[in-house]
């Protein structure tokens, strides 16, 4: 299986970056964590997560779907372990997104309000869905998503790591196609750029590296007022 994948971090307009994310093609593993707490070490949580992350794969046995899972429990004990140690940090965690592809198979865990998209033969899907106060009044018919996009609660996250002992993590699983192009982003870039101009970028003719330029530059554009990552990796053939 071939793919191609490239990150870019941009820390807006926010005095420091708090997101954290990873590529590794020899792992077939890329993951965006997106820190929140602010002065609470955000930071330090996601850099705890994406180390985390890369350790799981590296050094423990098991199917990729569990590993994909044992990450999330593994950092969330860590982060855990130092807020015991540092109580000043109380309140930091992250969301994040981990895919992992392996087998002509792609496994996906997310908590939060960071997402994945998948662009398949010209359509792009939003894979995840938020964890989080406005999604589920979506959910619930109490909210439109228009509404939602300005609502004053729309930062309100439901899950993250780290907040908790324990957590609920979405495994989403499914086979791979050749030409799949997959997004993962923190909110930075999803609260300042719609959707439909995400998949206008993802289908344009320009090299990969240029196409997460450009949405980093149109969330930029749009106010940058968030750190805005993203990491996008693309399928050739699956032989």
């Amino acid at each position: 299986m071939f793919f191609e994948a490239v990150g870019r971090s941009e820390r807006g307009r926010r005095s420091n970056n708090e997101d954290a994310w990873l590529v590794d093609e020899g792992l077939g593993l890329f993951v965006v964590a997106d820190g929140m707490g602010g002065a609470a070490a955000g930071e330090v949580a996601s850099r705890l997560f994406v180390e985390t992350a890369r350790e799981v794969f590296l050094t423990r046995s098991g199917d990729t779907p569990s590993l994909v899972l044992e990450i999330f429990r593994e950092a969330n004990r860590r982060i855990r372990d130092h807020i015991a140690d540092h109580p000043e940090h109380k309140g930091m965690g992250c969301t994040a997104e981990v895919l992992a592809l392996q087998g002509g198979k792609y496994y996906l865990g997310h908590i939060g309000d960071s997402r994945t998209y998948l662009l398949r033969d010209g359509l792009l899907k939003r894979v995840t869905k938020d964890h989080s106060f406005v999604q589920e009044q979506i959910d619930r018919g109490l909210l439109t998503p228009e509404e939602a996009k300005g609502h004053r609660f729309r930062h309100v996250i439901l899950r993250a790591v780290g907040v908790e002992d324990t957590l609920a993590v979405d495994l989403i699983r499914g086979g791979l196609k050749a030409g799949d192009l997959f997004l993962l982003c923190s909110d930075g870039l999803t609260d300042e750029v719609d959707d439909e101009k995400i998949e206008d970028v993802l289908k344009s003719e320009i090299p990969l590296e240029e196409k997460a330029d450009r949405l980093i530059s149109l969330a930029m554009e749009a106010g940058g007022k968030d750190n805005i990552t993203v990491v996008l990796c693309e399928l050739g053939s699956l032989y």
